[in-house]
């Protein structure tokens, strides 16, 4: 019941967003809810064999749209319906609609798209269901709505003296999603003959209404319930809330049923690699199903109405979206690091370069298919709404100021990523390499988007901005050959026989299991100070670790040798000249003798 809970708490939150959002809308006087039992069903009034007449648009006209016939189906419009200005001729439809006069409302519809032979009565149900979609899908902004006969907009200044501007013979005032395509309804100048210019519900929207009306029109169970569970409250009617929460338990036992299924059927599989990843993809797999499930369940039994149908089936799509997103990317996520963890060899064997690799090529394809898979969805889900999607095209347009602000604000995120791609192509260093950056020692465990993990040999993690990478001087170890070779310095007296060592060392090169044998012996003297020489002698070993481990023991032992020649007489020592000094100190005694004789 815990794991229940937020969704309960989520369609909850829908419907008290969207129950506000429907009251404010009826407090605006748009439209009002309508009797589901009583509305026509979805046969089309208009059939195959009906009789169209021609064009009925004449010569052009930037104010209205002339025309040499309108409306012959049903005659003129009266002279008491007010339709002069694209306000009043919506006020008229949505106001005869809702009291049911929708005989009287169809004269705010142009017909003359539709056949010759369409009755009064049969454009009087065109006028109920175009007024039902309206009241699904559609909020009309009456106040951006023009109530002047040219359509244009009051616009008031300091100086209160009209702006001049052309006539506008075409208003849109709601937008419908009809499959892949958006249905623009818009009202329309028209003049006919003498009669005059009016508004009109466009020729092209009511030649949609029936489409619109299959797609949006009553669900099974809106015509279903009885008449004493149609209450209303705040606009919205009782039993829809009731039946959204049955729909939402059952889509939630199914969703976990599709869980439980997908991961046992995983689990039988012969390959170890599906059988792991059961777990990984049955949750998200198990979301997926369930919110489409819900969504169609929705869709076919409940119609839902004004801004909470909007609210609601625009967060099912995102969540369907962030489903399919999360099951992609934890897809992804769990096969390349299943390829990592049982397809390539030991990156922590610096020899191994090919492993370290495609270590480095498999985890930076990762991100950028985890990248690419999220953006993708997050443009999916912005378009779901139009006011961002306006927006977006907005910056396309303006992609010059744009692209200057974003390189502002995401300087070094952007230099970072782009790093990143460099990287990527040049290979400057990949997961698995020895790096010292800035005299710290370590191995690259991670190349992320944005930076880089260096484990230090005393554990510590390093985290180094790609562009830090890129733009600095660091040692890379491992670029072209794991091998290595290291000096071991030693200081010596002057009368030391260098010989003598350079035998020594090489019978302890030899010993050492983890000389590679790449590189021979080699002593030599190569400065030397004021009190002592200094000597240094090269071994070689196939990593940096190993040749580290074998640079401490040689040097211990060469020192052990060194201390032990001779009992340590060529150990580096200060002289002092002490020649004259004794001297004069036999001298003194010899005075003194002299002086007691006398």
């Amino acid at each position: 019941m815990k794991k229940l809970l937020p969704f309960l708490t989520l369609l909850l939150s829908f419907f008290i967003l969207g129950i506000s959002y429907g009251y404010a809308q009826s407090e605006q006087d748009s439209v009002q809810p309508v009797d589901e039992s009583k509305l026509p069903s979805k046969n089309r009034v208009i059939n195959d064999s009906a009789y169209y007449s021609s064009n009925p648009y004449t010569d052009y006209n930037e104010a209205y749209y002339r025309v040499n016939r309108l409306n012959e189906q049903v005659g003129l419009p009266p002279k008491q319906y007010n339709l002069r200005t694209p306000q009043a001729t919506l006020e008229h439809f949505i106001l005869k609609s809702r009291s049911g006069n929708y005989e009287e409302a169809l004269y705010a519809l142009n017909l003359n798209l539709l056949p010759q032979n369409i009755t009064k009565e049969e454009a009087a149900i065109l006028a109920e269901k175009l007024y039902f979609v309206i009241n699904q899908r559609v909020s009309i902004d009456w106040d951006g709505l023009s109530d002047r006969p040219d359509g244009q907009i009051d616009i008031s200044t300091s100086t209160n003296k009209a702006i001049a501007g052309k006539p506008r013979r075409s208003v849109v005032f709601g937008e419908v999603q009809l499959g892949e395509r958006d249905i623009v309804m818009r009202v329309q100048r028209i003049r006919f003959e003498e009669y005059g210019a009016l508004w009109l519900i466009s020729a092209n929207t009511v030649e949609n209404i029936e489409s619109l009306y299959e797609e949006y029109g009553p669900r099974r169970l809106d015509k279903m319930m009885p008449e004493w569970s149609r209450v209303h409250f705040l606009g919205f009617q009782v039993w829809k809330f009731f039946g959204i929460v049955i729909l939402l338990f059952i889509a939630w036992f199914f969703g976990k049923f599709v869980t439980y299924l997908l991961r046992k059927i995983l689990r039988k599989s012969k390959r170890p690699w599906i059988k792991s990843i059961a777990d990984k993809l049955a949750r998200p797999a198990g979301i997926l199903f369930g919110t489409l499930f819900f969504y169609i369940l929705l869709d076919n039994l409940i119609s839902l109405s004004g801004g909470f149908a909007n609210i609601v089936y625009t967060s099912l799509i995102i969540l369907i979206i962030g489903s399919i997103t999360w099951f992609i990317t934890s897809f992804v996520d769990y096969l390349m690091t299943y390829i990592a963890e049982n397809k390539i060899g030991d990156v922590s064997e610096e020899e191994n370069e090919e492993a370290r690799k495609m270590l480095t090529y498999i985890s930076v394809a990762r991100r950028i298919v985890t990248f690419l898979v999220v953006v993708i969805g997050g443009y999916i889900i912005i378009s779901q709404f139009r006011a961002l999607e306006k927006v977006g095209i907005s910056l396309l347009a303006s992609a010059g100021v744009a692209t200057v602000i974003l390189g502002i604000a995401a300087q070094n995120t952007l230099g970072n990523i782009i790093a990143g791609l460099q990287i990527a192509i040049t290979k400057p260093v990949r997961i698995g390499d020895t790096v010292i950056i800035e005299e710290d020692w370590g191995h690259v465990e991670e190349i992320g988007f944005t930076y880089m993990v260096v484990r230090t040999w005393d554990l510590r993690r390093l985290v180094v901005p790609l562009k830090f990478v890129i733009s600095e001087v660091f040692e890379n170890w491992s670029m072209t050959s794991s091998h290595q070779i290291r000096p071991i310095y030693l200081y010596a007296d002057y009368r030391v026989d260098v010989s003598k060592i350079r035998s020594e060392f090489e019978k302890m090169l030899e010993a050492e299991e983890d000389w590679d044998e790449d590189n021979p012996a080699v002593v030599e003297v190569v400065d030397m100070t004021e009190e002592s020489v200094k000597i240094r002698a090269l071994c070689s070993a196939k990593d940096a670790k190993t040749t580290w481990q074998l640079h401490c023991a040689l040097r211990e032992k060469l020192i052990a040798y060194i201390c032990q020649l001779e009992d340590g007489i060529y150990l580096s020592r200060t002289r002092v000249d002490i020649s004259n000094r004794s001297e004069n100190i036999r001298n003194n005694r010899n005075n003194s003798s002299e002086e007691k004789d006398s």
